[in-house]
């Protein structure tokens, strides 16, 4: 039987309460919804999940913790979803520099290619309207637009998460998905991990 380790890395929406002292807890977010479409669609994989996402993580702490939460892990398969906190820390002041946004970002994901053998997905960060915190996309889309350049040059698959969202929301309520337009709800974080379970397969 093929065997995938594969790591789960963020923030909060990663994180999603899992149980810090056991690395393959997933908490109750996407990453546990994804493990269960990626066990039932491939019987024939053995998976390892490690879920070492961290509320509250902006680029800076995955590049502060990047050998030992990534390179020391030396997954098969990483996925990547990080940025709204570059944004939310810093909204109502000055906004975090896009140039150095990427440039943390970037030695993530140049480490990552020196270092190990991963397979990287990058997920989009993403924002869901009416929340009251919509005026973070006069900064995220800047972010957003990093990370679709970074994905073309580092990745092997980019989830883009906020597109498919707001496409969700036709005729839909938006804040059914993460009511306070960050942190997904049961509802967001399944759709999130059906995305994730479907894009990442030619990863597998």
């Amino acid at each position: 039987m093929k065997k995938v380790k594969l790591l789960f890395q963020g923030d909060s929406i990663t994180d999603a309460g899992r149980d810090r002292e056991n690395i393959h807890d997933l908490g109750r977010g996407y990453p546990s919804y994804a493990a269960e479409f990626l066990k039932a669609q491939n019987p024939d994989v053995e998976f390892e999940f490690i879920d070492l996402g961290i509320s509250g993580n902006q680029t800076k702490d995955l590049v502060a913790r990047l050998d030992k939460d990534f390179i020391d892990i030396q997954p098969d398969v990483v996925s990547i979803m990080i940025g709204i906190n570059d944004v939310w820390h810093y909204a109502g002041k000055e906004w975090l520099d896009t140039d150095l946004f990427e440039e943390r970002f970037r030695t993530v994901l140049s480490a990552l290619k020196e270092k190990t053998k991963a397979k990287i997905m990058i997920i989009e960060p993403f924002l869901i309207p009416g929340a009251g915190k919509d005026y973070f996309r006069e900064d995220l889309w800047k972010k957003i637009e990093v990370v679709r350049k970074l994905a073309r040059e580092y990745a092997d698959v980019l989830l883009p998460t906020d597109g498919l969202l707001q496409a969700a929301f036709i005729g839909d309520d938006p804040l059914t998905y993460a009511a306070d337009g960050v942190h997904p709800t049961a509802k967001g974080a399944e759709f999130i991990g059906k995305l994730y379970a479907d894009y990442i397969k030619p990863l597998l």
